[in-house]
């Protein structure tokens, strides 16, 4: 049976059933494909490229040219997983207008099913505008790598009551302003599970403990592959960053030593025709001589 797309009332159906919701960051064609063939509900091409693709200190760098060159490729490879596209840094701080602008330009451009920006109760009026105007948004509250600088570092938020309830307020915030889904990053379990079942929509968790909706994590990580800071609550289910050296260590030395190509792995000529090739290149080499 041929798998349906995963669309925003598919979400919402999974929570009211408790089917858990699986989302994956990741950047490019062949692990859209990838993560398409293995189920994978959502996909999206998060600002986090910006350290681990592009080699960034942080996300702040990255502009909307390379999220909307890397969704598009993902687009192309993801044709039942419902993707989503990060909004990145001052592409909807400014104002309302800017911001659905963008968000629009987003959609038109790569053909994503939805845009993510990070922000609570201060940016329900540009979600409801994009609402509005016929954007799906999912929201991302708790911690929030774009505004690392004014924290100093990353950590963890609803840590007691006060925090807990202004993260709450910030959800049920982005749920009235339209939002379909919330990412709730490096949130304590306790405050996670609050927010949960104060929602109608789904949570997804990113290092916010089992209590949630569904959820997230970065395809980088999951496959060892992150070069920098690798986040506590990332489970590596492989580890490529120690099994690409060891793989392409043994294509250097094949080659150095003369087992690369093997017999299996280049072409060769029809004998008849190397004869004509010989007899040609002898004749021509007659041809060349003094008169």
């Amino acid at each position: 049976m041929e798998r349906k797309k995963v669309t925003v009332p598919h979400l919402w159906q999974m929570k009211r059933e408790g089917k858990k919701i699986t989302k994956i960051n990741l950047h490019d064609y062949p692990t859209a494909v990838l993560a398409d063939r293995a189920g994978i509900d959502i996909v999206m091409t998060g600002d986090s490229i910006g350290m681990v693709v592009l080699g960034y200190e942080n996300t702040i760098p990255v502009t909307m040219a390379e999220m909307i060159h890397h969704a598009k490729a993902v687009v192309r490879g993801a044709k039942h997983c419902l993707v989503v596209c990060d909004m990145p840094f001052m592409s909807y701080q400014t104002s309302v207008d800017e911001a659905v602008r963008n968000a629009g330009r987003i959609l038109k451009e790569t053909g994503v099913d939805a845009v993510k920006l990070e922000g609570g109760a201060d940016i329900k009026d540009k979600v409801k505008a994009m609402v509005g105007a016929g954007i799906p948004v999912m929201g991302h509250i708790g911690l929030l790598p774009q505004r690392v600088s004014l924290v100093g570092k990353y950590r963890v938020q609803g840590k007691d009551a006060a925090a807990a309830r202004l993260i709450l307020e910030d959800a049920l915030a982005l749920e009235e302003a339209g939002a379909f889904c919330i990412v709730l990053e490096s949130v304590t379990a306790e405050a996670a599970k609050m927010i949960t079942a104060r929602l109608k929509i789904p949570t997804l968790g990113a290092g916010s403990g089992p209590y949630l909706d569904g959820q997230s994590l970065n395809l980088y990580d999951i496959l060892g592959l992150s070069l920098g800071v690798v986040p506590r609550f990332a489970k590596k289910y492989l580890n490529l960053v120690e099994e690409v050296p060891r793989v392409l260590g043994e294509y250097k030395k094949d080659v150095e030593e003369g087992r690369f190509p093997a017999e299996e792995h280049y072409f060769r000529m029809d004998e008849k025709e190397m004869k004509k090739l010989i007899g040609k290149m002898i004749r021509k080499k007659r041809g060349s001589g003094p008169t």
